[in-house]
């Protein structure tokens, strides 16, 4: 995960991975689509959405699943629509 984490988050997801590990229980990991920064095989910063799968054995967690995406592109045109949107808005007044 270290790879694709930046380093100013990596302690905060290493702190949330362990505590859903000890204790079983995450706001995370019921389907919920989570959108969080990246970084790519060159290091450079990416947007990402990813949903998370608890894997269980009875009540015990023994692992974790999740299925990510880069979604860069569509981040920055919404970004840019965004932009153009409060421009027109100001623009009106």
């Amino acid at each position: 995960m270290d790879l694709i984490i930046p380093e100013n988050l990596r302690a905060r997801h290493w702190e949330g991975f362990r505590h859903v590990m000890a204790t079983g229980t995450s706001r995370y990991g019921h389907g919920d689509l989570l959108s969080v920064p990246g970084l790519n095989k060159n290091g450079q910063r990416i947007s990402v959405e990813f949903t998370i799968v608890m894997l269980r054995d009875g009540d015990q967690i023994t692992g974790t699943v999740a299925v990510m995406r880069d979604v860069t592109k569509r981040f920055e045109e919404v970004r840019e629509l965004k932009r153009k949107l409060a421009a027109a808005s100001e623009a009106r007044r």
